[in-house]
């Protein structure tokens, strides 16, 4: 049994950074860190964390593709706004990867690309207006966001000194999480495997980001009920030097996700 400091500890850990990073840094597992807020929920009547991440009621969503900021494209705000307006939407959710973090990656970085500062910076700048056009927003913690937050681990930096996602960016109205669920759709940032899978093998709607050359909505049927799995493209400049990686493969689909009370799912293209 865990004592309410670090009930507490655990909570304000997870309001910070995600499930995913407190259970590394407390050394448990990614459930022992659900039990625990529903422990400090239960005993002092704290709100749970991960409610606040289900939604019910029949949203409207907009799902932003991966931004890879400072990388991401020229005109994909504006695409985004416009989408979200055409489908009368009233919840957004980022499926993660708003910035890149490409001076700090674990592969090879470019030794003529961006500082550390000047690309955090950056990024920040180019975060500005989409933080503008939908300042309450759900954010999907990726894999290229949680970078700094890894090493710092590696490198055995006590968590009080590091700050949260949106202090960092500056948005202090998202929301930053390892998964959103709304009207029983659940969405991810999407490292492990892809939506059509996990939807089929879960019989759950599953919407991801994290595959930039994938654009789809796949249905699967059930006796009793239908699922689909949406990867929603992306937003990023594929001419930028941090996208070197990939320059030799598909090309990038970028686009974005809608989805509709839940029950319809709608990729939209953006035109180039």
């Amino acid at each position: 049994m865990w004592s309410i400091k670090k009930l507490q500890d655990i909570r304000d850990r997870v309001d910070q950074v995600g499930i995913y990073e407190t259970s590394i840094e407390f050394g448990i597992s990614a459930d022992s860190v659900k039990r625990a807020l529903r422990e400090i929920s239960a005993q002092r009547n704290i709100l749970n964390p991960i409610e606040t991440c289900i939604l019910s009621g029949g949203r409207n969503v907009l799902v932003v593709g991966d931004l890879h900021c400072p990388f991401d494209l020229n005109g994909y705000v504006d695409f985004c706004i416009e989408m979200y307006q055409k489908h009368d939407c009233d919840t957004v959710v980022f499926i993660g990867d708003v910035v890149d973090n490409h001076y700090a990656s674990y592969h090879e970085t470019d030794p003529d690309g961006m500082s550390g500062r000047d690309e955090l910076d950056a990024a920040i700048q180019r975060l500005e207006p989409y933080y503008m056009a939908f300042p309450e927003a759900f954010v999907c913690i990726g894999n290229h966001d949680r970078i700094v937050m890894r090493k710092s681990m590696s490198s055995s930096v006590p968590k009080r000194w590091i700050r949260s996602y949106a202090e960092v960016l500056e948005t202090p109205n998202w929301k930053f999480t390892d998964y959103v669920d709304i009207d029983d759709v659940q969405y991810i940032h999407g490292e492990n495997g892809t939506a059509r899978t996990r939807s089929l093998s879960e019989m759950t709607s599953i919407v991801q980001g994290h595959r930039h050359t994938e654009m789809y909505t796949q249905w699967s049927f059930g006796k009793k009920r239908s699922v689909f799995g949406m990867q929603v493209g992306c937003g990023i400049d594929a001419s930028s030097y941090a996208m070197g990686y990939c320059k030799h493969g598909k090309k990038p689909a970028i686009g974005c996700g809608i989805v509709i009370k839940g029950e319809t799912a709608i990729n939209e293209v953006m035109s180039l």
